[in-house]
């Protein structure tokens, strides 16, 4: 008899890491072999969900990173240098 794995509802994630940890739990029940078909498309249809979720996060950090570097590289200024 095939185990099956239950797979979170369509949901948003609280968070990255959580939507990172489930992803991961759900590629490895896949890996076990033991999930039925249609747990199995389930299954990949949240973990698609989750990775655009994971990816959307990573680029809004990114943009983030990028606002903060070019407002920090516009106000910073070369300390003078004095010969000696």
């Amino acid at each position: 008899m095939a185990k099956t794995t239950k797979v979170s509802a369509s949901s948003q994630p609280e968070s990255f890491e959580a939507a990172s940890a489930e992803l991961e739990n759900i590629v490895a029940a896949m890996e076990a072999g033991q999930m039925s078909l249609e747990a199995s498309l389930t299954a990949y249809k949240r973990g698609a969900e989750l990775l655009q979720y994971c990816q959307k996060q990573l680029q809004d950090a990114q943009q983030q990173v990028r606002i903060l570097e070019a407002d920090l590289l516009k106000n910073y200024t070369m300390p003078e240098v004095h010969d000696r």
